[in-house]
């Protein structure tokens, strides 16, 4: 009976988002990760099995209830902990997220490198969930917002984290001002959108905060918002006979697809069935 071979399983892609260098998702068996350094933050998550690996001399472990981030140019290996092997979900970060650009020329997150050194693995079940829906999004085309707006709130959870605060403290300072300029600005790009980057720059705000004073003002997220006013559109249109796919393409969806599921989480059902139902 032959032997039953290795499994790996691999998917990489450069997002639209910024400060994503890469997403890595793979499956492995038995292969085992050599000494090797990375020119930007590692931010994994292990959904099945275990990852032994070492950093700085010391052993460590990614049970799958931990966010591990490894910090830039310091070495660290990694290898199957359990018989099984190992699926884990990756995200390769610069410096936006944590503080600078540690692969760059100006200061970095090098101060937090020390600390990311000390303790790279998070036991945040919070964070943990957060990472999760940033990979979620960005499997999906067109979601960008969401993921963006996400990895934003994971940066500054994991910055407390690193800074030694506790990560769950304090209130955010609300802002219903800030909160009903980003609606209007959103109102102006329902089609063509914007980034949660830009959006932070043309309202000279923090991202971070940005989400915050708009979650807090309207119970809702920007990405959120934005794809309500979209399918609001949509149903417009539909109601007045367009084809779903002319529907997308006129309302900013990526494609079919993306305003279906959209469509069918906030109304119930797809664009068609909705279509064929119109008197």
């Amino acid at each position: 009976m032959a032997a039953e071979r290795p499994e790996r399983t691999v998917s990489a892609w450069r997002p639209r988002v910024p400060g994503v260098v890469e997403a890595f998702h793979a499956r492995f068996t038995e292969y085992a990760y050599p000494m090797h350094v990375h020119d930007a933050w590692t931010l994994l998550i292990v959904d099945d099995g275990a990852v032994r690996y070492d950093l700085d001399r010391h052993e460590h472990g990614t049970p799958h209830d931990t966010v591990t981030l490894l910090p830039p140019h310091v070495p660290h290996n990694g290898s199957p902990a359990t018989s099984d092997g190992f699926r884990k979900r990756v995200l390769y970060l610069d410096g936006t997220h944590l503080g600078g650009d540690p692969a760059g020329d100006g200061p970095a997150g090098d101060g937090l490198i020390g600390a990311a050194v000390d303790r790279p693995d998070l036991r945040d079940p919070l964070l943990r969930r957060r990472v999760g829906q940033v990979h979620a999004a960005l499997v999906r085309p067109g979601d960008e917002l969401e993921a963006e707006s996400r990895l934003t709130l994971v940066g500054e959870r994991l910055r407390a984290h690193l800074r030694s605060r506790d990560a769950a403290a304090g209130t955010p300072r609300r802002d219903p001002v800030l909160a009903r300029r980003l609606r209007e600005l959103l109102d102006e790009r329902v089609v063509e959108g914007i980034g949660l980057r830009e959006a932070a720059g043309v309202l000279s705000a923090h991202p971070a905060h940005l989400v915050r004073a708009f979650s807090g003002a309207y119970g809702i997220a920007p990405h959120q918002y934005l794809m309500s006013r979209r399918v609001g559109r949509a149903r417009r249109l539909l109601l007045e006979g367009a084809a779903p796919s002319a529907v997308a393409a006129a309302t900013g969806f990526y494609d079919q697809a993306h305003l279906t599921r959209h469509f069918r989480k906030l109304v119930g059902v797809t664009p068609g069935r909705y279509r064929a139902g119109v008197r």
